[in-house]
């Protein structure tokens, strides 16, 4: 790469905004020259616009400071600026679809942790050791938007990203059914326990549109390109409830699963340890390395020993075990805010650098 591809990271003062900027830093291919965010922000210095709401464990970059915040809805100006963006806007879903395709049509490439394009029929949701091939989809998105370089791609929801991989990996043995409860950290609601205090030793039972969104979106990242859409897969049957939990990161599944194949648990361990997917063979920037990690300990995945394992990008997996319903339960851990949006996004981002889908103006 003769020089860094320069970024703008769309919705840059919330906490997803905050954290692509936390892991934008010193990267090896990206260099960010704009933060914009709404009205509100604009014409202010980043470190200003953020004031108190700063909601990163570590200190924010100086790099980032003295940036001029730029209005998100300036479309043509924040676009001349920059080779592609990332999009992590707080709108409502049909202003994100039309200030993403916006942003599309004037040759700038997407990358989004929001969920309104999920389903947009051409519009890719992908986790990259899953499902990279769903990029093709590109190509048919660029006509239907009149592009030749402009385009959106998505991530999928937090929550599926400690399960849906493990899934992944035992596909050969035909998962048929998915019984699945989601603990999820506060921060996968923007909020800390400042913002939140009422969370503290508390459990709410329901997260708007989770449950949804966790059994639905793991059968479109397993669909196949049929024409110039996405269709999802039919199998397996995965049913969810989702649960807000006083945890600041980490999204904790407990699964239950019948497979048509039933396989022995060493079989189903080893799946999971030597599972890679293209990133590691790519040796991507942010890829982890190990993938799936298992771990013997009967109190392990945990929150707080295992959420940052390789640096957030990696999946936990323990106590799995045969069931005397199903076949086997196991639980399954993911940092929400890494590999469930920003990082996941970057992942997705690196993928497309690296196959020639983003590339400089």
């Amino acid at each position: 790469m003769d020089r860094k591809l320069k970024v703008g990271v769309l919705g840059a003062t919330g906490m997803v905004g905050q954290r692509f900027l936390s892991l934008l830093e010193n990267h090896p291919w990206y260099e960010v020259v704009v933060v914009a965010a709404s009205q509100n922000s604009a014409g202010k210095r980043y470190e200003d616009a953020v004031g108190g709401r700063w909601k990163m464990t570590t200190p924010m970059p100086n790099a980032y400071k003295d940036l001029i915040v730029m209005n998100v809805n300036e479309v043509e100006a924040v676009a001349e600026k920059v080779d592609f963006v990332f999009s992590a806007v707080d709108m409502t879903k049909d202003e994100i679809k039309a200030i993403e395709e916006a942003y599309a049509k004037t040759e700038t490439p997407v990358v989004s942790n929001n969920s309104a394009h999920r389903w947009t029929k051409d519009v890719p949701m992908v986790v990259p050791e899953i499902n990279p091939q769903h990029f093709a989809v590109i190509e048919s998105q660029k006509k239907r938007l009149g592009t030749k370089r402009g385009f959106i791609a998505v991530k999928p929801n937090c929550s599926i990203q400690s399960y849906a991989p493990v899934l992944n990996a035992w596909k050969e043995f035909e998962p048929e059914e998915v019984v699945v409860t989601t603990y999820q950290a506060i921060s996968g609601a923007g909020k800390t326990f400042k913002d939140w205090p009422e969370m503290e030793g508390n459990i709410i039972p329901f997260i708007g549109g989770e449950e949804e969104k966790s059994e639905k979106e793991p059968l479109r990242i397993w669909g196949h390109i049929e024409g110039d859409e996405i269709v999802p897969a039919t199998s397996p049957k995965i049913t969810c409830q989702c649960v807000r939990v006083p945890v600041l990161n980490g999204h904790t599944a407990a699964v239950f699963v019948r497979f048509k194949n039933k396989p022995s648990k060493e079989e189903l361990i080893k799946k999971l340890v030597e599972y890679k997917g293209e990133p590691q063979e790519l040796n991507l920037p942010s890829a982890p390395k190990q993938f799936i990690q298992y771990l013997t300990e009967d109190n392990r995945p945990q929150v707080l020993l295992d959420v940052d394992f390789e640096n957030g990008m990696g999946i936990s997996v323990g106590r799995l075990r045969e069931d005397t319903v199903y076949d086997y339960k196991f639980i399954g851990l993911s940092h929400n805010t890494l590999r469930g949006a920003a990082g996941g996004a970057l992942l997705c981002a690196e993928y497309l650098t690296a196959k020639n889908f983003i590339t400089a103006k």
